[in-house]
């Protein structure tokens, strides 16, 4: 990997006896770079060939080209900054670019810290690159989003609660009976959604369009899903005794990445509208930096997609690492056809 040297900087650490900056600080950088296995090469501003201990072996470096000077009225700091993130390398400085955060993200993870001690110089180590905020959640957005290009109509209104037993047995309820008393023959807006079936409900799957008017799907938190599953019975007893209802309606729990920890959505559906298989496949193809991340998650992905659709089985997601993204939080999705039998 390559590394910029911010010259000035390393040649002002410490300074010469005189308060000169110093030159043997940038060559010892440059060899104990090149003994870590990186790519070295200087950038220095314009005032050091003036300030420089060693002003002659420093011009003769700037003459071949051994180090670098920022152009003429250019800020040498956002000059090494841009060329860094155009060239995917690191920055070996102990500045912290603080007047550079809203220019350029994450500053912190290409910026490799040293010391220097009797012309020793070490090299630190920078920090972890940060998660793109909220990347899941743009993944299954975008997902949801060409789901509906081919005709499959997602929820996506948000109406999170506080989680509870009651709580979503009485949105439930609420939700059935504005639905019956509107007369309306499509999906039913507002909460829940799934994940891998609990047990019970996978028992139940083959039977749910003869034996209920109604899907919930409760969608929660992967924090809260195990707390959910175990609200589930009593919640189809509950909304179908009060609802006065021939079968009881199936619920099935469902993590949800749009969804807080300690709330929950529901997603009402009538029994046949709940297909079987999911149509389209999720191929997730990401910069280096996200794929460990997404692919660790990438389960609950197509709980949410799935629940989101209304399909019983999750759509199949493959997450795979390109070479040519290089920054957080670049991604491409494609869907692929799958099976459907519903």
């Amino acid at each position: 990997m390559k590394v910029i040297i911010d010259a000035s900087n390393v040649a002002h650490f410490g300074k010469g006896k005189d308060g000169q900056p110093t030159l043997d600080n940038i060559l010892n950088s440059i060899e104990a770079l090149k003994g870590l296995g990186y790519e070295p090469f200087a950038i220095a501003d314009a005032p050091l060939r003036h300030e420089i201990d060693n002003k002659e072996e420093f011009n003769k470096l700037l003459e071949e080209e051994k180090i670098q000077q920022v152009p003429s009225g250019t800020t040498a700091d956002h000059f090494i900054l841009k060329i860094a993130y155009e060239e995917d390398a690191k920055i070996l400085s102990n500045d912290m670019f603080r007047e550079y955060n809203d220019e350029f993200k994450d500053i912190a993870s290409r910026r490799i810290p040293y010391d220097i001690k009797e012309g020793k110089i070490a090299i630190g180590t920078s920090s972890k690159p940060k998660k793109v905020k909220n990347i899941l959640q743009k993944i299954c957005t975008y997902s949801l989003n060409e789901f509906e290009k081919k005709g499959l109509d997602a929820y996506k209104v948000k109406k999170s609660k506080k989680i509870s037993g009651i709580a979503i047995a009485k949105e439930a309820i609420d939700r059935i009976t504005k639905t019956r008393e509107n007369a309306l023959d499509s999906k039913i807006e507002d909460i829940f959604q799934k994940i891998p079936l609990f047990g019970k409900v996978m028992n139940m799957v083959e039977d749910a369009e003869s034996t209920s008017d109604f899907i919930i799907f409760v969608l929660v938190s992967p924090r809260d899903y195990k707390d959910a599953v175990r609200y589930a019975g009593n919640i189809a007893v509950t909304v179908g005794d009060r609802l006065k209802l021939e079968h009881a309606p199936l619920v099935a729990v469902r993590n949800d990445l749009f969804t807080k920890p300690g709330s929950f959505e529901l997603n009402i559906l009538y029994s046949d509208e709940v297909v079987e298989e999911s149509k389209y496949n999720i191929n997730i193809t990401i910069n280096d930096h996200d794929y460990s991340f997404v692919k660790k998650n990438s389960r609950n992905i197509a709980s949410t997609v799935a629940a989101r659709v209304g399909t019983w089985k999750f759509p199949i997601v493959s997450v795979k690492p390109s070479m040519l993204m290089e920054k957080p939080g670049q991604f491409e999705i494609v869907l692929e056809k799958g099976e459907s039998k519903g």
